[in-house]
């Protein structure tokens, strides 16, 4: 929940919204990258306003029905500030999936498993190829944005290099 308090907060903290538009942004291609799964907006919302941490209003826009329109308190203000302090400073092993399957490759004929890992790098040579695309059409004014990229570019080929290394090295 941790990191959906951040994401909420951290998309209000430029402006009040409604939550179309924070479901909007969330299905945005940048958020693709981020990791997180949101299945429902109005859920945590509802949450973190009980909490104190944004205030809605019914606002209208036009002959349009009325809407929820969600904003910062102060309270919400500082609870960003420190979950993006504890978020920067923590530091966790990564977890991949493919590591299980790593685990009981034993047990997987060396030619049935050498076909699979060369899909899994054809796929993220396309993953790959979908973040380099992405960072052409980013902005210079979004810096933050281009260090999300370059940091799964750099995932992305590390894992493209180990899973080579490893398919070379089945038998």
């Amino acid at each position: 929940m941790i990191e959906n308090e951040l994401l909420f907060l951290g998309l209000l903290k430029d402006g009040p919204k409604h939550g179309y538009e924070i479901k909007r942004l969330i299905a945005d291609e940048p958020f693709q990258f981020i990791g997180l799964k949101v299945k429902s907006i109005y859920y945590p919302l509802k949450k973190m306003e009980k909490n104190g941490l944004i205030k809605k209003q019914t606002g209208r826009d036009g002959k349009f029905p009325e809407k929820y329109v969600y904003s910062l308190t102060g309270k919400g203000k500082k609870a960003f500030d420190g979950l993006i302090t504890n978020s920067l400073l923590s530091i966790e092993r990564p977890f991949f999936d493919i590591d299980l399957s790593l685990y009981f490759l034993q047990y997987v004929d060396p030619k049935v498993a050498k076909r699979q890992l060369r899909g899994r790098i054809m796929y993220l040579k396309k993953i790959k190829q979908n973040i380099l695309k992405i960072q052409e059409r980013i902005s210079v004014g979004e810096s933050h944005m281009q260090a999300i990229m370059e940091h799964n570019a750099d995932l992305v080929e590390a894992e493209i290099k180990s899973t080579t290394k490893l398919t070379e090295s089945l038998h």
